[in-house]
């Protein structure tokens, strides 16, 4: 079953969901709830995180940077990464290429 354009629960108080994606690039909007995490994690696609709303303070490989709505962060292919929502937070990810381990067609 697809998962496109469909809310999921992702981890506790982080919901996501996928966009169509095209060939070689994909979005996927995250909901987060105050004080939620996007646990660390690596991969081999280039990420952009660009906040719609809220304040998330990202650590990437081990370095911490605070970013909030307006602004944006680029994670670098194979950087160990991981988020903490600073209050209610929603991000656009986008990612190249596709994250196929995350799409289910």
């Amino acid at each position: 079953m697809s998962n496109i354009n469909v809310w999921e629960d992702a981890e506790p108080g982080v919901k996501r969901k996928i966009m169509q994606p095209g060939q070689s690039l994909m979005l996927m909007e995250v909901h987060f709830e105050p004080g939620a995490e996007g646990y660390e994690h690596a991969h081999p696609h280039e990420q952009l995180s660009y906040c719609m709303k809220g304040r998330m303070e990202f650590t990437i490989d081990g370095v911490k940077k605070v970013i909030e709505s307006g602004e944006s962060i680029c994670i670098p292919p194979h950087a160990r990464h991981g988020a903490k929502a600073l209050e209610a937070s929603i991000l656009l990810d986008c990612f190249t290429p596709v994250r196929e381990d995350l799409v289910k067609r």
